[in-house]
């Protein structure tokens, strides 16, 4: 109809072939499924030139098929050909025979039905059951757009939740205040009720003879007046503790909500990113048929293996498209460039046919491809040269091979002497590295003079929703995926230090050694000394890689919303994306893999403890004690306005608990607190070596001398009477650090 006859002619011709060989009447040998691959290969031409417009240019292709089918049928029919084993000239490819291909991949969509299908099975039995018609399962089309922007509405979901979890858990902790407060108020209230009444009864008693007639002063109408506002006070305490309780309520109404919330939430975006997913076998015969026509105008043979293993087989349809034209790009070179001739292969001893092979795996956070062959592998010699000649590299370096090999991803490198059409006609490998790296992957090479070459692709996976671990680098704050992380470690200084006395300092965790590694440095952060405190390590693992990262603070675990950061951050190594905090603060979520390659490629090993120089001024750290919510709000706005850094504890217990992770530099009390007052805490610090020299002062409503003899006894070196002044503040504190320096 559309007036393309040899396109329906020959896939007539192509048709008939299949009915002989399903009916018997012709052997389904290897010249058979040659002669459809090419049929198929030439319908494929012609079907993209119609598309683009031009009128195919048929010549004698279709009288060439119909003498190639010809010949198949002057050869007698062997029934038993199909389960003998064929010759090695004429051995079957795993890439050419389908049901090769079945066994080899059980993964492909193609070897087990998929939802659709069994949906239609179940329905059908069901219906033949009851007597009633099979229920056909629906079907529809979406466009791609919309359905991106229904996962990224999902992400904006997940974050506004995060950001009321954040609010609730906020709420919770000024519950928790407001509890302490009121406990505090009534505490209060009570000793002054008893306060005043001693103080009345004592006054009368000094005033008046024994033998006086007049009332009781407890009898008269002051103290009752006095009494009634006592008791409305109570009754005010006893309604703040009611409202207290069903705030508390409502906020564990509102936390249980936000957990069922969560979990439809999770499903909805599992659900759509499943949407997303295709499986990497639908693109084989596309890469199959790039093999068949490389190897045909090379007049080489080439078979391609494909394996698919640790659920690797599913990925994000961009993505697959994304990595389509490169993958095409590596097999036509390997096939142009690596694989030798049947002829200089018979020589070498090596089978006539070149092995192709691509592995799909997927590793912790990223999916693996590795693009394979068994042939010359890369001519070192001719790599280096020519980057010499293009000024990459100086005369006299001599750098290991993996570096080497990493020229040929620049941009313009190429050691071939002619240009041709097929092998990537004129455009390097860096375009393929420039296209991976788009997408937020990297590429390495592997390579063996004489057996051959392997590129692995990595792409980090796009997930909604994943669980991360906080951590601060310099000045900043980073996320790493918890599927990256085998454990965290806490060691002594000292321990770590004694861990780079051997020539490859290494960790041991879990029976397995992690190579040791600073984050800091990797990311372009300033280096943070060892101090006092423990060290902190997280073991990464990625793929066959592994490493213990020296961070300097761990900030807790938590779900993450993970947002495309754009290709121009995605293609620098190590950025897996960004995240919304609840605060509204965007956040880089680290990939630790090519982190680690990139530290293993360079020969990066961390600079021993000692010779750590930070030269950024560090901030003091105050802890401030108090169980006033409102002075601990004051004192701490107060400090950072001055640059300091402010932990809070709400009493003494919970300082002494804070104090054994960090050192604080300078230390401010109260002195009547629940738990653990001000004087005992003064004392602890006092009493413990690693504490001792931490200047203390005391702010607190005692401002009489005796309370301040019995503060100087217990440690403290200044003792403030509330409410105090900033400037009279700020001055003691300068003044104690600027004594504890000198």
């Amino acid at each position: 109809m559309a007036g393309l006859i040899a396109l329906g002619d020959l896939s007539h011709s192509m048709e008939t072939l299949l009915e002989r060989i399903a009916g018997q009447s012709l052997s389904p040998s290897v010249s058979a499924i040659e002669a459809l691959e090419q049929g198929c290969d030439q319908l494929n031409s012609w079907t993209e030139s119609a598309g683009q417009g031009t009128v195919p240019e048929v010549g004698n292709a279709l009288k060439l098929f119909e003498q190639r089918v010809e010949a198949l049928t002057t050869v007698p029919v062997q029934p038993t050909e199909v389960t003998e084993k064929p010759t090695k000239a004429e051995e079957p490819t795993k890439a050419e025979e389908p049901t090769e291909e079945l066994q080899e991949i059980p993964d492909v969509p193609v070897t087990e039905p998929d939802a659709g299908e069994k949906s239609l099975e179940q329905p059908t039995e069901k219906a033949e059951e009851t007597g009633e018609g099979p229920i056909v399962p629906q079907h529809i089309r979406v466009n791609a757009d919309l359905l991106d922007s229904l996962v990224n509405s999902a992400g904006e979901i997940s974050i506004c939740r995060s950001r009321l979890e954040q609010q609730v858990g906020f709420m919770r902790d000024n519950l928790k205040e407001f509890d302490e407060t009121v406990s505090r108020l009534r505490d209060q209230f009570r000793k002054l009720e008893m306060e005043t009444e001693t103080q009345i009864r004592s006054r009368y008693q000094q005033e008046l003879p024994s033998d006086s007639d007049e009332f009781d002063p407890l009898e008269m109408d002051r103290f009752s007046a006095m009494q009634q506002l006592s008791r409305s006070l109570s009754e005010s305490v006893s309604d703040l503790l009611n409202l207290q309780e069903i705030l508390d309520d409502a906020a564990r109404k509102s936390e249980a909500l936000l957990v069922q919330q969560s979990r439809v939430s999770s499903d909805l975006q599992e659900g759509l990113m499943q949407t997303r997913m295709v499986h990497f076998g639908t693109i084989a015969p596309r890469l199959r048929r790039i093999i068949r026509t490389a190897a045909s105008e090379t007049k080489k043979k080439a078979r391609l293996n494909l394996r698919m293993t640790g659920g690797g087989d599913q990925l994000d349809r961009n993505v697959l498209e994304r990595i389509t034209a490169p993958l095409e790009h590596l097999l036509r070179n390997a096939i142009v460039h690596g694989i030798e001739k049947p002829g200089v292969r018979r020589k070498l001893k090596k089978p006539a046919e070149g092995q192709l092979s691509i592995t799909v795996a997927a590793e912790a956070t990223e999916f693996v491809v590795r693009m394979e062959d068994d042939g010359a592998g890369m001519d070192l010699k001719a790599i280096r040269s020519r980057a010499i000649k293009m000024g990459l590299l100086d005369k006299d370096a001599e750098p290991p091979a993996q570096q080497l090999l990493q020229f040929i991803l620049h941009s313009g490198f190429s050691t071939s002497k002619t240009v041709t059409a097929l092998a990537g006609r004129g455009v390097g490998l860096d375009v393929v590295n420039s296209e991976i790296k788009q997408i937020g992957g990297s590429v390495e090479i592997e390579s063996e003079t004489g057996k051959g070459s392997c590129f692995t692709i990595r792409i980090p996976f796009t997930l909604a929703v994943m669980q991360a671990i906080g951590v601060m680098a310099g000045e900043h704050r980073y996320l790493i995926p918890v599927a990256s992380v085998s454990g965290v470690a806490r060691i002594l200084p000292a321990d770590y230090q004694a861990l780079f006395e051997n020539d490859k300092p290494e960790y041991e965790f879990a029976g397995q050694r992690y190579t040791i590694l600073e984050l800091e440095p990797l990311l372009g952060e300033p280096t943070t000394p060892l101090g006092n405190d423990t060290v902190s390590i997280l073991m990464i693992k990625s793929g066959n890689q592994r490493a213990a990262f020296r961070v300097p603070e761990l900030l807790g675990h938590r779900e993450i919303v993970i947002k495309p950061v754009g290709p121009q951050i995605s293609s620098v190594p190590g950025i897996l994306g960004g995240t919304i905090t609840g605060d509204g603060q965007v956040i880089i979520v680290i990939d630790a893999g090519p982190l680690i390659r990139q530290a293993m490629l360079t020969g990066a090993r961390p600079a021993a403890p000692m010779e750590n120089i930070d030269l950024r001024p560090p901030k003091t750290l105050a802890l401030v004690v108090d169980d006033s919510i409102t002075m601990r709000k004051v004192t701490r706005r107060v400090l950072e306005t001055y640059d300091y850094e402010v932990m809070t504890a709400r009493d003494g217990v919970e300082a002494v608990e804070q104090m054994r992770e960090r050192v604080p530099d300078l230390l401010l009390l109260d002195i009547e607190m629940p738990r653990m007052d001000g004087y005992q805490v003064a004392e602890h610090v006092r009493a413990d070596a690693r504490l001792r020299h931490i200047p203390i002062i005391m702010i607190t409503s005692r401002a009489g001398q005796k309370h301040r003899e019995r503060g100087k006894q217990a440690g403290a070196n200044a003792y403030l009477s509330k409410p105090y002044k900033e400037a009279e503040l700020i001055d003691e504190v300068k003044k104690l650090l600027n004594k504890g320096s000198d």
